[in-house]
């Protein structure tokens, strides 16, 4: 998004907000916004508290996404505030999203108390990419054990062949999802949450998602002493290597929490998969929404029922969110044949 911003309107008039930058950039930031030097902030949920002068407009892109709501102290909902604030500036908010929040579209659509105003086709009058959806259960009655369906197989290979990207999305990273010892069910846990810890090959740990708890590998169980220790359920980690099995001659990069902890890493990634040609971008929701790569004709989505299992009550129309915002990534350009989007069931 900042780079569409500043090929538009200069980089002198764009300030950017979020929590990865040092505190010395982040006060230079503030600074060129309260001087008013800068004419558009962009930035993550924070930046609605960005002290602007004249205010003329608030957008709030992609506003069905959750993490608007700051769970961490101070806690508070951006839209909620962006909703103040354009009342006190006598300003429009503008919600921006495919896949708008329930509760904003019913009250545009039944309540008229948001003006709706809809897109209906893409920007460069391109066609939406055909969705395919196999059952992964008969797959593996007619013994296919892999990960990937023989259909998304067979897609993945053919893009290879014609030289476009394609882009794979499993919503866990990680290697495996826990860890079981067989003889007598011990599950290892967060020490502090008491949830699976997730392991992670490369590091040769057990992680916790929500945390940051660590611990090292688990290889005899601490409850009965048996060595038969045994890893269940499919991260990106593992995904990566079966691709890497099945498809040496592809280049891949992997994009989820694990890859992204340096600085300008996030960027680094999709600009190495967007300039350097990579075949194949394996990723968790980073690499749904908001991204335009030419080439990617194919989106595979491997597990995609597991989302609606989650412990929310929305599961379902967070998961119709997500897939739908990572079709929107397949055949983004008009003279580009549109491949199938595989979803895994």
């Amino acid at each position: 998004m900042l780079d569409r911003f500043i090929s538009r309107f200069g980089k002198e008039k764009i300030a950017i907000l979020h929590s990865k930058l040092s505190l010395g950039e982040r006060y230079d930031e503030w600074n060129k916004i309260r001087e008013g030097k800068a004419k558009i902030v962009i930035g993550a949920r924070s930046a609605i508290f960005a002290p602007v002068e004249n205010l003329g407009i608030i957008i709030i892109d992609e506003e069905h996404d959750s993490s608007y709501k700051s769970e961490s102290n101070p806690k508070y909902d951006a839209k909620q505030v962006a909703k103040y604030i354009a009342k006190q500036n006598n300003c429009p908010l503008l919600l921006g999203s495919a896949t708008p929040d329930l509760n904003t579209y019913y009250r545009a659509k039944e309540l008229n108390k948001i003006t709706l105003l809809e897109l209906t086709k893409r920007a460069n009058d391109s066609s939406l990419p055909k969705v395919i959806i196999i059952d992964l259960k008969q797959e593996l009655a007619n013994g296919n054990r892999s990960m990937l369906s023989r259909e998304l197989y067979s897609s993945i290979e053919e893009n290879l062949k014609e030289k476009r990207q394609t882009i794979l999305f499993l919503n866990r990273r990680g290697y495996s999802t826990f860890v079981m010892c067989r003889e007598c069910g011990y599950v290892a846990k967060c020490k502090n949450c008491n949830i699976s810890l997730t392991y992670h090959r490369y590091e040769k740990k057990l992680k916790c998602h929500y945390c940051g708890y660590e611990e090292p590998l688990v290889t005899v169980c601490p409850e009965c002493g048996s060595n038969k220790i045994r890893y269940f359920g499919t991260g990106t980690q593992k995904l990566e290597e079966e691709i890497h099995r099945e498809f040496s001659n592809a280049s891949t990069i992997r994009m989820d929490i694990d890859t992204v902890t340096k600085k300008n890493s996030h960027e680094e990634i999709l600009k190495k998969f967007r300039d350097e040609n990579i075949d194949i971008l394996i990723g968790t929701q980073m690499v749904v929404k908001g991204h335009h790569f030419p080439n990617v004709t194919l989106v595979g989505v491997i597990a995609a029922d597991s989302s609606l299992n989650i412990d929310d009550y929305r599961a379902n129309e967070r998961t119709f969110q997500i897939l739908t915002q990572v079709a929107g990534r397949a055949g983004r350009e008009k003279d580009k044949p549109r491949k199938s989007y595989n979803t895994n069931l």
